[in-house]
Protein backbone atom coordinates (compact mmCIF):
# COMPACT_ATOMS: atom_id res chain seq x y z
CA UNK A 1 0.00 0.00 0.00
CA UNK A 2 1.07 3.30 -0.84
CA UNK A 3 1.97 6.15 1.47
CA UNK A 4 -1.30 8.37 -0.11
CA UNK A 5 -3.89 5.03 0.45
CA UNK A 6 -2.42 4.17 3.93
CA UNK A 7 -2.75 7.96 4.51
CA UNK A 8 -6.06 8.39 3.41
CA UNK A 9 -7.02 5.11 5.29
CA UNK A 10 -6.08 6.25 8.50
CA UNK A 11 -8.20 9.94 8.10
CA UNK A 12 -10.96 7.40 7.16
CA UNK A 13 -10.69 5.51 10.25
CA UNK A 14 -11.01 8.98 12.50
CA UNK A 15 -14.08 9.79 10.68
CA UNK A 16 -15.73 7.04 10.78
CA UNK A 17 -14.77 6.90 14.50
CA UNK A 18 -16.26 10.56 14.49
CA UNK A 19 -19.66 11.62 14.49
CA UNK A 20 -19.57 13.94 11.60
CA UNK A 21 -21.27 13.83 8.61
CA UNK A 22 -20.07 15.29 5.06
CA UNK A 23 -21.54 18.74 6.07
CA UNK A 24 -19.01 18.50 9.34
CA UNK A 25 -16.68 21.51 9.09
CA UNK A 26 -13.34 20.23 8.64
CA UNK A 27 -10.62 22.89 8.57
CA UNK A 28 -8.24 22.50 5.42
CA UNK A 29 -4.84 21.35 6.20
CA UNK A 30 -6.60 19.05 8.85
CA UNK A 31 -4.05 15.96 9.43
CA UNK A 32 -6.54 13.80 11.01
CA UNK A 33 -9.71 14.76 8.82
CA UNK A 34 -8.95 16.31 5.97
CA UNK A 35 -8.50 14.56 2.66
CA UNK A 36 -6.08 16.66 0.06
CA UNK A 37 -6.54 15.87 -3.19
CA UNK A 38 -4.01 13.52 -4.07
CA UNK A 39 -5.48 11.44 -0.62
CA UNK A 40 -9.41 11.72 -2.43
CA UNK A 41 -7.93 10.74 -5.73
CA UNK A 42 -5.90 7.54 -3.91
CA UNK A 43 -8.78 6.66 -2.01
CA UNK A 44 -11.65 7.19 -4.76
CA UNK A 45 -9.54 5.46 -7.24
CA UNK A 46 -9.26 2.39 -5.07
CA UNK A 47 -12.68 2.06 -3.94
CA UNK A 48 -14.74 3.06 -6.83
CA UNK A 49 -13.14 1.65 -9.97
CA UNK A 50 -15.70 -1.20 -10.76
CA UNK A 51 -18.21 -0.04 -9.45
CA UNK A 52 -21.93 0.10 -11.49
CA UNK A 53 -24.35 2.51 -12.41
CA UNK A 54 -26.02 -0.11 -15.22
CA UNK A 55 -29.74 0.06 -15.37
CA UNK A 56 -30.05 3.57 -13.10
CA UNK A 57 -31.61 6.68 -14.23
CA UNK A 58 -29.42 9.84 -13.91
CA UNK A 59 -30.92 11.16 -10.65
CA UNK A 60 -30.73 7.97 -9.11
CA UNK A 61 -27.17 7.82 -10.64
CA UNK A 62 -25.76 10.71 -8.98
CA UNK A 63 -27.17 9.61 -5.58
CA UNK A 64 -25.71 6.10 -5.99
CA UNK A 65 -22.49 7.84 -6.87
CA UNK A 66 -22.45 10.30 -3.94
CA UNK A 67 -23.34 7.04 -1.46
CA UNK A 68 -19.92 5.09 -3.17
CA UNK A 69 -17.90 8.23 -1.77
CA UNK A 70 -19.65 8.64 1.49
CA UNK A 71 -18.23 4.80 1.77
CA UNK A 72 -14.91 5.48 0.52
CA UNK A 73 -14.56 7.63 3.04
CA UNK A 74 -15.86 6.89 5.91
CA UNK A 75 -19.34 9.08 6.36
CA UNK A 76 -22.65 7.63 7.34
CA UNK A 77 -24.57 7.90 4.21
CA UNK A 78 -27.63 10.78 4.91
CA UNK A 79 -31.38 9.18 4.38
CA UNK A 80 -31.15 12.20 1.68
CA UNK A 81 -28.78 14.83 0.00
CA UNK A 82 -29.63 17.99 0.82
CA UNK A 83 -28.99 20.88 -2.04
CA UNK A 84 -25.92 22.32 -0.53
CA UNK A 85 -23.00 23.79 -2.99
CA UNK A 86 -20.81 22.04 -2.59
CA UNK A 87 -22.59 18.63 -1.41
CA UNK A 88 -19.95 17.40 0.53
CA UNK A 89 -19.66 20.83 2.04
CA UNK A 90 -17.20 19.02 4.70
CA UNK A 91 -14.53 18.14 2.83
CA UNK A 92 -15.74 20.91 0.01
CA UNK A 93 -15.95 18.89 -2.88
CA UNK A 94 -19.01 17.70 -5.64
CA UNK A 95 -18.73 14.64 -7.34
CA UNK A 96 -19.89 14.54 -10.98
CA UNK A 97 -20.58 11.05 -13.26
CA UNK A 98 -18.86 11.74 -16.81
CA UNK A 99 -19.97 9.16 -19.31
CA UNK A 100 -18.88 11.79 -21.61
CA UNK A 101 -16.02 14.52 -21.96
CA UNK A 102 -18.83 17.23 -21.60
CA UNK A 103 -18.42 18.60 -18.24
CA UNK A 104 -21.58 20.72 -17.68
CA UNK A 105 -21.26 23.09 -14.09
CA UNK A 106 -24.85 24.64 -13.79
CA UNK A 107 -25.95 27.62 -11.85
CA UNK A 108 -22.79 28.54 -10.28
CA UNK A 109 -19.26 29.94 -10.64
CA UNK A 110 -16.44 28.01 -10.69
CA UNK A 111 -15.20 28.14 -7.66
CA UNK A 112 -11.40 28.19 -7.18
CA UNK A 113 -11.89 26.87 -3.14
CA UNK A 114 -13.95 23.83 -4.10
CA UNK A 115 -12.52 20.32 -5.94
CA UNK A 116 -14.61 18.52 -8.55
CA UNK A 117 -14.59 14.93 -8.32
CA UNK A 118 -15.17 14.28 -11.62
CA UNK A 119 -16.24 9.83 -11.71
CA UNK A 120 -16.00 8.00 -15.41
CA UNK A 121 -17.63 5.69 -16.80
CA UNK A 122 -17.55 3.44 -19.70
CA UNK A 123 -20.23 2.64 -22.25
CA UNK A 124 -21.10 -0.20 -19.84
CA UNK A 125 -21.63 1.97 -16.43
CA UNK A 126 -18.73 1.01 -14.86
CA UNK A 127 -16.21 2.91 -12.87
CA UNK A 128 -13.04 3.28 -14.58
CA UNK A 129 -11.21 6.85 -13.50
CA UNK A 130 -11.52 9.19 -10.62
CA UNK A 131 -9.84 12.61 -11.20
CA UNK A 132 -9.70 15.07 -8.84
CA UNK A 133 -9.57 18.88 -9.71
CA UNK A 134 -10.09 21.97 -8.41
CA UNK A 135 -12.05 25.04 -9.85
CA UNK A 136 -8.72 26.65 -10.97
CA UNK A 137 -7.92 23.50 -12.96
CA UNK A 138 -11.26 23.45 -14.45
CA UNK A 139 -10.91 27.22 -16.17
CA UNK A 140 -7.37 25.89 -17.52
CA UNK A 141 -8.95 23.26 -19.37
CA UNK A 142 -11.38 25.29 -21.50
CA UNK A 143 -10.66 25.43 -24.94
CA UNK A 144 -13.66 27.54 -26.24
CA UNK A 145 -12.94 30.92 -24.97
CA UNK A 146 -15.99 30.75 -23.22
CA UNK A 147 -14.16 30.99 -19.62
CA UNK A 148 -11.84 33.75 -18.96
CA UNK A 149 -8.87 34.24 -16.67
CA UNK A 150 -10.43 36.57 -13.69
CA UNK A 151 -7.12 38.01 -12.75
CA UNK A 152 -4.24 39.15 -14.52
CA UNK A 153 -1.52 41.39 -13.75
CA UNK A 154 1.06 43.63 -16.09
CA UNK A 155 4.43 42.18 -16.10
CA UNK A 156 6.40 45.75 -16.18
CA UNK A 157 10.53 45.35 -16.40
CA UNK A 158 12.92 46.69 -13.62
CA UNK A 159 15.94 48.25 -13.76
CA UNK A 160 17.59 44.66 -12.55
CA UNK A 161 17.57 41.27 -14.45
CA UNK A 162 16.92 39.71 -11.10
CA UNK A 163 14.52 40.77 -8.61
CA UNK A 164 14.06 39.80 -5.47
CA UNK A 165 10.33 41.48 -4.69
CA UNK A 166 9.43 40.28 -1.11
CA UNK A 167 12.99 40.03 0.80
CA UNK A 168 11.20 37.82 3.80
CA UNK A 169 8.29 35.42 3.68
CA UNK A 170 5.50 35.85 5.31
CA UNK A 171 5.43 35.90 9.04
CA UNK A 172 3.03 32.77 8.66
CA UNK A 173 5.22 31.14 6.94
CA UNK A 174 8.18 32.46 8.10
CA UNK A 175 7.42 30.61 11.60
CA UNK A 176 8.46 27.13 9.90
CA UNK A 177 10.76 28.15 6.88
CA UNK A 178 14.18 26.81 7.96
CA UNK A 179 16.75 29.13 7.44
CA UNK A 180 19.99 26.11 6.45
CA UNK A 181 20.81 27.94 3.35
CA UNK A 182 22.30 23.75 2.77
CA UNK A 183 19.39 21.95 2.65
CA UNK A 184 19.67 18.97 0.17
CA UNK A 185 16.89 18.62 -1.85
CA UNK A 186 18.32 15.83 -3.95
CA UNK A 187 16.27 12.72 -2.48
CA UNK A 188 13.18 14.77 -2.70
CA UNK A 189 10.89 15.18 -5.03
CA UNK A 190 9.27 18.87 -6.67
CA UNK A 191 5.64 17.64 -5.90
CA UNK A 192 6.10 16.06 -2.56
CA UNK A 193 4.13 17.37 0.49
CA UNK A 194 5.80 20.51 1.83
CA UNK A 195 8.05 19.95 5.15
CA UNK A 196 9.05 21.99 7.98
CA UNK A 197 13.00 20.27 7.44
CA UNK A 198 13.53 21.14 3.87
CA UNK A 199 11.31 24.31 3.41
CA UNK A 200 13.76 26.85 1.85
CA UNK A 201 13.13 30.97 2.39
CA UNK A 202 12.32 32.85 0.03
CA UNK A 203 15.99 34.53 -0.07
CA UNK A 204 17.59 30.92 -0.99
CA UNK A 205 15.24 30.16 -3.65
CA UNK A 206 16.39 33.48 -4.96
CA UNK A 207 19.74 32.28 -4.71
CA UNK A 208 19.18 29.11 -6.34
CA UNK A 209 17.51 30.50 -9.07
CA UNK A 210 18.81 33.60 -10.37
CA UNK A 211 21.37 31.82 -12.51
CA UNK A 212 18.78 30.66 -14.84
CA UNK A 213 18.71 34.26 -16.20
CA UNK A 214 20.53 33.90 -19.53
CA UNK A 215 19.43 29.86 -20.19
CA UNK A 216 18.71 28.65 -23.46
CA UNK A 217 16.09 26.18 -24.29
CA UNK A 218 14.32 24.73 -27.25
CA UNK A 219 10.42 26.69 -28.11
CA UNK A 220 8.18 24.02 -28.14
CA UNK A 221 6.04 26.63 -30.59
CA UNK A 222 2.95 28.85 -29.84
CA UNK A 223 0.54 25.96 -29.93
CA UNK A 224 2.58 24.42 -26.86
CA UNK A 225 2.71 27.17 -24.28
CA UNK A 226 2.69 24.40 -21.68
CA UNK A 227 5.02 22.04 -22.93
CA UNK A 228 7.46 25.49 -23.09
CA UNK A 229 6.81 26.22 -18.99
CA UNK A 230 7.37 22.17 -18.66
CA UNK A 231 11.13 23.02 -19.84
CA UNK A 232 11.51 25.90 -17.49
CA UNK A 233 9.76 23.69 -14.77
CA UNK A 234 12.98 20.90 -14.63
CA UNK A 235 15.80 23.35 -15.46
CA UNK A 236 13.81 25.11 -12.34
CA UNK A 237 13.73 21.85 -10.17
CA UNK A 238 17.25 21.01 -11.02
CA UNK A 239 18.78 24.35 -10.01
CA UNK A 240 16.78 24.07 -6.44
CA UNK A 241 18.92 20.72 -6.42
CA UNK A 242 16.10 18.14 -7.07
CA UNK A 243 17.55 15.39 -8.56
CA UNK A 244 13.73 13.49 -9.65
CA UNK A 245 11.97 16.14 -11.82
CA UNK A 246 8.08 16.13 -11.17
CA UNK A 247 5.30 17.45 -12.64
CA UNK A 248 1.53 17.04 -11.98
CA UNK A 249 0.15 20.09 -13.47
CA UNK A 250 -1.40 21.37 -9.86
CA UNK A 251 -0.93 24.79 -8.62
CA UNK A 252 1.94 25.27 -6.87
CA UNK A 253 4.04 24.24 -9.41
CA UNK A 254 6.46 22.57 -7.03
CA UNK A 255 4.43 21.95 -3.86
CA UNK A 256 7.23 20.73 -1.93
CA UNK A 257 8.75 24.68 -1.67
CA UNK A 258 5.14 26.65 -1.74
CA UNK A 259 6.51 27.87 -5.17
CA UNK A 260 4.34 28.68 -8.47
CA UNK A 261 6.25 29.32 -11.54
CA UNK A 262 5.33 32.17 -13.99
CA UNK A 263 7.04 31.75 -17.79
CA UNK A 264 6.35 35.17 -19.73
CA UNK A 265 6.41 35.72 -23.28
CA UNK A 266 4.46 38.71 -23.29
CA UNK A 267 3.52 41.30 -20.16
CA UNK A 268 0.45 40.00 -19.36
CA UNK A 269 0.09 37.45 -16.43
CA UNK A 270 -2.80 35.26 -16.27
CA UNK A 271 -3.15 34.32 -12.64
CA UNK A 272 -6.13 31.80 -12.71
CA UNK A 273 -9.49 32.24 -10.47
CA UNK A 274 -7.34 33.43 -7.30
CA UNK A 275 -5.71 36.73 -6.22
CA UNK A 276 -1.87 35.90 -5.33
CA UNK A 277 -2.85 37.76 -1.61
CA UNK A 278 -5.82 36.03 -1.11
CA UNK A 279 -5.52 34.49 2.80
CA UNK A 280 -7.70 31.79 1.47
CA UNK A 281 -6.66 28.34 3.28
CA UNK A 282 -4.50 26.14 0.20
CA UNK A 283 -5.25 22.27 0.18
CA UNK A 284 -2.31 21.50 1.35
CA UNK A 285 -1.81 19.61 4.67
CA UNK A 286 -0.28 22.21 7.83
CA UNK A 287 3.06 22.44 8.44
CA UNK A 288 3.89 21.81 12.21
CA UNK A 289 0.57 23.28 12.49
CA UNK A 290 0.37 26.67 10.27
CA UNK A 291 -2.22 26.54 7.96
CA UNK A 292 -0.66 27.32 4.40
CA UNK A 293 -2.89 30.24 2.35
CA UNK A 294 -2.94 31.65 -0.79
CA UNK A 295 -0.26 34.32 0.03
CA UNK A 296 2.01 32.51 1.73
CA UNK A 297 3.03 30.90 -2.00
CA UNK A 298 6.07 31.91 -3.34
CA UNK A 299 6.15 33.29 -7.35
CA UNK A 300 9.13 33.10 -9.56
CA UNK A 301 8.38 35.28 -12.66
CA UNK A 302 10.53 34.70 -15.51
CA UNK A 303 10.58 36.95 -18.45
CA UNK A 304 11.80 35.43 -21.40
CA UNK A 305 12.36 36.34 -25.39
CA UNK A 306 11.38 33.65 -28.45
CA UNK A 307 14.34 34.13 -31.34
CA UNK A 308 13.31 31.39 -33.73
CA UNK A 309 13.05 28.01 -32.55
CA UNK A 310 14.86 29.39 -28.63
CA UNK A 311 13.77 30.44 -25.55
CA UNK A 312 15.69 32.86 -23.59
CA UNK A 313 15.53 33.39 -20.33
CA UNK A 314 15.54 37.68 -19.45
CA UNK A 315 14.20 38.37 -16.24
CA UNK A 316 13.34 36.90 -12.98
CA UNK A 317 11.45 38.22 -10.37
CA UNK A 318 10.63 36.46 -7.03
CA UNK A 319 7.67 37.84 -4.64
CA UNK A 320 5.17 36.29 -2.31
CA UNK A 321 1.75 36.22 -3.42
CA UNK A 322 0.84 38.42 -0.68
CA UNK A 323 3.45 41.29 -2.19
CA UNK A 324 2.75 40.42 -5.59
CA UNK A 325 0.55 43.67 -6.40
CA UNK A 326 2.89 45.57 -4.76
CA UNK A 327 5.38 45.13 -7.92
CA UNK A 328 3.05 44.13 -10.87
CA UNK A 329 -0.10 45.74 -11.33
CA UNK A 330 -3.39 44.07 -11.45
CA UNK A 331 -6.25 44.44 -14.13
CA UNK A 332 -9.48 43.11 -13.88
CA UNK A 333 -10.85 40.43 -16.51
CA UNK A 334 -13.81 39.40 -17.69
CA UNK A 335 -17.08 37.50 -14.89
CA UNK A 336 -17.22 33.56 -15.74
CA UNK A 337 -20.44 32.69 -17.24
CA UNK A 338 -23.26 30.91 -14.65
CA UNK A 339 -24.05 27.68 -17.19
CA UNK A 340 -21.00 26.39 -17.90
CA UNK A 341 -19.71 23.30 -20.51
CA UNK A 342 -16.55 22.48 -20.48
CA UNK A 343 -14.74 19.99 -23.03
CA UNK A 344 -12.74 17.91 -21.05
CA UNK A 345 -9.71 17.09 -22.96
CA UNK A 346 -9.55 13.48 -25.01
CA UNK A 347 -6.70 12.03 -22.36
CA UNK A 348 -7.91 13.71 -19.44
CA UNK A 349 -9.07 10.56 -17.67
CA UNK A 350 -5.93 8.17 -18.78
Amino acid sequence: MGELLESAYRKRENISKSNFTIYSPVEIGDKNYWYTSSELTEILNHDLVGKSFAGLKIRTRSKVAKSFVCEALGYPIPDSFIKKQPRFSGQKFDTYVQKSNNLQVWNEDLDPERRYVLIRTDDADIVTKVKVVTGSDLALLDTTGTLTQKFQARLVPGASDTELIATTDTNNLDTVICNDQRIDLSCDTPTAEPTQLKLLSIKTIFDRLKGIVGVEFKDAGNIQERNRGGELHKIISEALGYKNHRDDGKFPDIKHQLLEIKLQTSPTIDLGLVNPDSEAALDIEKIDGMTVRHCDIRYAIFAGIIVKDTVKITNFYLSTGEKFFTRFPQFGGKVLNKKIQIPLPRHFFL
